[in-house]
């Protein structure tokens, strides 16, 4: 009842508003019958309009105006600079009409024949052509425009109502008949000062409108040969071809492409093979983990979210974020082919008192840690004082020395934020696919177009993460603590360790960090990593 009582105010208010309008137009009408010139007589019948429409200030539309008045992104149409200004102000339609008194259907013809001037022009005079080849280009794209406006088996009318006689009736096939001609001609002038992506763009959109064009498909295979696209360029002319096969144009295209065409098919061919190996290894490493009860992660594969960010040095700054994970080794865990089913995984022993590091690159689950490192670390031999490392100047790396922790990553909630440059856990066999693809991509595996493509994702999960964790701990800065870490005793097995509940595997990477017992860096470390205890034997 409140809102209906509210609303009737209003439209009472609307109407005394417009009989107040009435009121003072009567008494200025009165007062200026005799002087009044022809502007007083424009404006005293556009009140009358107005009146008569009811288009006063309706409720709600004078504070909306104001407010778009008062925003500063707002241009007004009469102070546009550019198209795009003009667009954004919503008042480039009516603006667009205001320039043309003829109806589209007499201007897209006209356009048509003004594009066509200018290209010819642009052929005869072959020493400064570029120009008519523009002009020719704008004519084609400002035809296209008007054609998009004219109403299929609709007449055209003045201003009056009336139709126009002398302007056909077009049909819809019509209309898109003249579309594809004159998007055709725009990618044969650009054809001309060798525009190929515009050729390329303008000859798709022509064969929407009708896909039966062959100088459009010819043009667009034309296009993809400059551009080097071989694969897209036999599709063109495939398809060219069946609608007409006896085109001597596209024919000899296909001779001079068929090398390079057929080789870029087949190796597309082998990328699709190589791919569909690689979902079948995910997805089998990803069941192995389930029934398992391991648990998979992720690191950031990119450092920023856009170019502008400043990076003093891209190499260090991508290893101090992913510490010892680095993300493309481009190893997956994989069962043996022994017949026994057993699960090896790509392992690193990572040194952080020397900073060095050893790829083992099958691990497999019933192995002991000490088996694996006796073979890196073997004991000294009687006699022997110096070990094999040419790096270990005190002799500290022998097996029985060392102490071998991992980290413990996602030690908050499912629901919990995590920071950016933390380990986040892989959710789902589709996340682990993805992680796993973009990685590959970004090392350039996949060629630099998927690479570019990767690391749009990659920046856009970055950005997502950074503007939940500043939601929450309000800035970046606000890190969380170093990651805990379990000291392992050397008898257990790689599954006893994979099956810890407290163990997350980045990267499909397993990484154990080893100090000799006695070294400064080994007591560093656990100052700033908090130990939660040692993992005995099963």
């Amino acid at each position: 009842m409140a809102k209906e009582a509210s609303k009737d105010s209003k439209d009472d208010r609307y109407d005394e508003l417009l009989r107040q309008m009435e009121a003072e137009k009567k008494k200025w009408d009165r007062e200026d019958e005799d002087e009044q010139d022809e502007t007083d007589a424009l404006l005293s019948k556009a009140i009358e309009l107005a009146l008569a429409q009811g288009k006063g200030w309706k409720p709600g539309e004078k504070e909306a105006y104001l407010e778009k008045m008062m925003d500063e992104d707002y241009i007004h149409p009469m102070f546009a600079m550019n198209q795009e200004e003009l667009e954004k102000s919503g008042m480039a339609e009516a603006f667009s009409s205001l320039l043309y008194d003829d109806p589209p259907a007499r201007t897209m013809v006209e356009a048509k024949a003004k594009g066509n001037e200018a290209f010819q022009n642009g052929k005869k005079n072959m020493a400064k052509n570029v120009q008519y080849y523009r002009d020719a280009i704008n004519h084609y794209y400002e035809s296209f425009h008007w054609a998009q406006k004219v109403t299929p088996d609709l007449p055209s009318v003045d201003s009056e109502g009336k139709p126009l006689e002398d302007i056909p009736v077009y049909t819809e096939h019509e209309l898109d008949t003249f579309k594809s001609t004159v998007l055709a001609n725009a990618a044969m002038a650009h054809i001309q000062i060798k525009n190929w992506g515009y050729v390329r763009d303008d000859s798709r959109r022509s064969l929407d409108f009708n896909p039966n064009n062959i100088k459009s498909w010819y043009r667009l295979a034309k296009a993809h040969q400059m551009l080097q696209n071989w694969e897209e360029a036999g599709d063109a002319i495939d398809s060219g071809l069946n609608c007409d096969k006896d085109n001597k144009e596209l024919k000899l295209l296909k001779q001079q492409l068929e090398k390079k065409v057929n080789r870029a098919r087949m190796e597309r061919q082998k990328r699709e093979k190589a791919r569909a190996h690689r979902v079948s290894q995910v997805k089998s490493v990803w069941k192995h983990c389930k029934e398992a009860g391991i648990t998979l992660g992720r690191v950031p594969l990119v450092s920023t979210v856009n170019d502008d960010e400043d990076v003093e040095d891209e190499v260090n700054s991508d290893e101090a974020r992913w510490h010892h994970h680095f993300p493309h080794t481009g190893k997956l865990p994989k069962q043996r082919d022994d017949g026994s089913g057993e699960w090896s995984w790509p392992t690193m022993f990572v040194y952080p008192s020397h900073n060095q590091s050893d790829f083992i690159a099958e691990f497999c689950e019933s192995d002991m840690i000490a088996l694996r490192m006796a073979e890196v670390f073997p004991e000294l031999e009687q006699g022997t004082t110096e070990t094999a490392m040419p790096w270990d100047y005190n002799n500290e790396f022998v097996c029985s020395n060392l102490a071998v922790y991992f980290e413990v990553h996602c030690t908050e909630s499912d629901d919990d934020v995590v920071h950016p440059e933390s380990v986040e856990k892989l959710r789902d066999q589709g996340a682990a696919m993805r992680f796993y693809e973009s990685s590959r991509a970004l090392k350039g595996d996949e060629g630099p177009e998927m690479a570019s493509v990767a690391r749009c994702l990659e920046r856009k999960h970055l950005h997502k993460q950074r503007k939940s964790w500043i939601k929450k701990h309000k800035s970046l800065w606000a890190k969380p603590d170093p990651c805990p870490v379990v000291r392992v005793h050397p008898a257990c097995t790689l599954i006893d360790i994979l099956k810890d509940e407290r163990m997350v595997v980045p990267n499909f990477l397993v990484t154990f960090i080893l100090f000799p017992e006695n070294h400064p860096a080994h007591e560093a470390f656990l100052k700033e990593h908090k130990c939660l205890g040692i993992l005995e034997a099963m």
